[in-house]
């Protein structure tokens, strides 16, 4: 099934997965297979909510794990429905936390899926509390490698930089760029 792509949408009902998705590592994989199994168990389409660039990227000069193309690509391939795309920029970064949850609103979630360090608005002041006023949130557990370490894409550009190439690509379920 071809995931179709959006800067904004309405629907009538949905099933959220939110998050910046840098890398579509083995954590975000897990978040976004969760929205899609709600999904289809409940009969209503399921919508990866992301950024472009990824907000690390935008304030703080990070490494992108990804191109939005590549990122794409992974979500079609978690059979995910749909997938929003917002452009994360200066007018974006000034959005308040209750602007981003009126357009939340627009997609009738019947839930939303985030990991626990979840943060949205201006000022990262919007979080899972927040967000739990409105809609009902499932928030995933942390997923850890091998080792008992928390997978993040963080920690996935670290191991890039020193040369840990294979750890990484286990890190992220993929190889590096692909």
């Amino acid at each position: 099934m071809k995931t179709h792509i959006y800067s904004s949408l309405e629907l009538p009902q949905s099933i959220v997965a939110i998050g910046a998705f840098d890398g579509v590592h083995r954590g975000h994989q897990t978040v976004i297979r969760q929205a899609v199994q709600r999904g289809r168990k409940l009969k209503v389409p399921s919508v990866v909510f992301t950024f472009d660039p990824p907000p690390r990227v935008f304030f703080q000069g990070a490494r992108m794990l990804t191109t939005v193309e590549e990122k794409l690509a992974k979500i079609e391939k978690l059979g995910a429905r749909h997938a929003v795309v917002v452009r994360f920029d200066e007018v974006y970064a000034r959005r308040s936390a209750y602007e981003f949850i009126d357009c939340l609103a627009k997609l009738n979630p019947a839930e939303i899926m985030v990991g626990g360090d979840f943060r949205f608005g201006k000022d990262r002041l919007g979080d899972v509390s927040l967000l739990e006023k409105y809609f009902k949130v499932s928030v995933t557990n942390p997923v850890r490698c091998s080792q008992g370490s928390v997978i993040s894409s963080s920690r996935i550009r670290q191991l890039i930089s020193e040369g840990e190439i294979h750890l990484s690509n286990s890190l992220l379920g993929w190889p590096a760029g692909k």
